[in-house]
């Protein structure tokens, strides 16, 4: 209750299985829920787990070994200039395993909980994707609404 998750319902930034269980909702309404993985984040897929020459890892003209180890998250750019964050499986002599499936990927979730508060939100908010006001609990991007 001290650090309560806030969101936009029905702007798609969340899963759309948990929208459909919270819909209607109203302040001090128990919730208790599952979603099994296909309803979530998916099954982990085999061919998301890739295998990178270490040369992609040069940082000012060297490879940052400091960087390369087991479970650590690094955002990673494709060839289409695509964005997508991988988790370092394994590393070695010359290439780095990672695995760019979501970090939930075929795990079912259950999630249980009391809502809060439920208000309108601003125009401003809708045109920002997020609530403002809330940026102590890491709800906030930095834009100038906050």
């Amino acid at each position: 209750a001290d650090k309560p998750l806030t969101f936009i319902f029905g702007i798609g930034n969340l899963l759309p299985e948990f929208e459909k269980n919270i819909i209607g909702l109203k302040a001090n309404d128990v919730f208790a829920f599952g979603l099994p993985c296909e309803k979530a984040y998916g099954k982990a897929i085999e061919d998301a787990i890739v295998e990178i020459p270490k040369t992609a890892f040069v940082v000012d003209g060297a490879i940052d070994e400091e960087m390369l180890f087991e479970g650590n998250a690094i955002p990673m750019t494709d060839s289409d200039g695509n964005h997508l964050n991988g988790v370092i499986v394994e590393v070695k002599d010359q290439s780095v395993i990672m695995d760019f499936n979501h970090p939930l990927a075929g795990d079912d979730l259950f999630f249980i909980g009391t809502v809060v508060s439920v208000r309108d939100a601003s125009e401003e908010e809708l045109s920002h994707g997020h609530i403002h006001g809330n940026c102590d609990s890491g709800g906030c991007d930095g834009c100038s609404g906050c």
